[in-house]
């Protein structure tokens, strides 16, 4: 045997040994340290681990991770189809309340919103479960209800919503996030800080702003384009679009400190915005839809004429549908309160 392979296969043992001789000093390191962490732990935490409470709530058709010391959601996950927005489920036979799920020191309540001067704003909306009464009345959950100003709930936030179901008839499928921020504000001195109010006994905390993450998927399940937004928490007028406050989804995650879809690389899917068009619902549209479920919920003639003077005071031009809803809900009332008469 030459001195070459010699020295080749004595050179390979002892880097085999030395390999071998590293592993288990490493080994022993890991174990000595694992017995440290354990023992530390142990000693640290004698009492147990402290709780804030699940990682994620499990619903009907929503997850939420829900904040203790807030009293609003962290996130709120959604997947929504066209099966999801059509169904016989009626909100108006649901009440808002506190989540059973969660301890009463650290729910919401009704009365922390009345009188607050502010709504309870869905963040996985009513309208999102039409398929089930049951997923809708969860949706009710105070857990899933933050502060949110009154005119942006019922106006740009809505037609958001409203832009998100619209969504589920071009693509097969919508996944959605929404939740609360609260971002810092500069003052006259040039100092960064953060401030919002809370309201009710519970001290349910009013954000300073929402966010949306959309992805629609094709036939495939597949991403074909997501979008960001951050909206304030005030009111928006007609004149802005949705566009206006689309952001990058890693300047959210920065602000949120979520990484909202960690098994999914982002960086290549589309902007949901180039994809379809990101408007929302024009302003007479709009207000012709409102006018329709405020018919629909209406208990009296008095109150159904009002909501029908609404349409001349905004000039306003009723479709068939509108006005086929108006005449049958009169005959109904009419007959209703014929009825409660005759029983007098």
């Amino acid at each position: 045997m030459s001195q070459f392979v010699k020295g080749i296969i004595t050179g390979t043992f002892t880097t085999l040994a030395a390999i071998g001789s590293y592993r288990i000093l490493f080994e022993n390191d890991n174990q000595e340290s694992a017995s440290s962490q354990t023992k530390a732990s142990e000693t640290i935490l004698k009492y147990g681990i402290p709780d804030r409470g699940p990682d994620i709530r499990v619903y009907d058709n929503h997850i939420l991770s829900y904040d203790q010391a807030k009293k609003t959601p962290v996130w709120v996950a959604e997947y929504i189809t066209k099966r999801n927005i059509d169904g016989p489920a009626d909100r108006r036979k649901i009440k808002f309340k506190s989540d059973p799920n969660v301890q009463t020191e650290f729910s919401a309540e009704n009365s922390d919103y009345l009188g607050s001067g502010w709504s309870r704003g869905h963040m996985a909306p009513a309208g999102d479960n039409k398929h089930s009464q049951e997923a809708m009345k969860q949706s009710f959950y105070l857990s899933n209800i933050l502060p949110q100003n009154l005119e942006n709930n019922g106006g740009f936030w809505n037609r958001l919503e409203m832009y998100c179901r619209d969504l589920t008839k071009k693509y097969k499928g919508v996944r959605i996030f929404s939740g609360p921020l609260v971002l810092p504000t500069t003052d006259e001195n040039g100092l960064h800080y953060v401030k919002y109010p809370v309201i009710g006994k519970n001290e349910v905390s009013v954000p300073t702003h929402l966010y949306k993450v959309i992805i629609i998927e094709n036939e495939k399940s597949e991403p074909l384009g997501l979008g960001a937004f951050i909206v304030p928490n005030q009111p928006i007028g007609f004149e802005h679009s949705l566009k206006d406050f689309q952001v990058d989804l890693k300047k959210l995650e920065r602000s949120s400190g979520i990484i909202f879809t960690p098994k999914l690389d982002t960086v290549k899917i589309p902007d949901l915005c180039q994809i379809d068009s990101c408007n929302l619902m024009k302003r007479d549209k709009f207000e012709l839809y409102m006018i329709g479920r405020k018919l629909q919920g209406a208990r009296s003639l008095k109150y159904l004429e009002k909501i029908w003077s609404e349409i001349e005071t905004k000039n306003l031009t009723p479709d068939s549908y509108l006005i086929n809803l108006y005449n049958s809900r009169k005959l109904e009332l009419t007959y209703e309160e014929k009825v409660v008469r005759n029983k007098g």
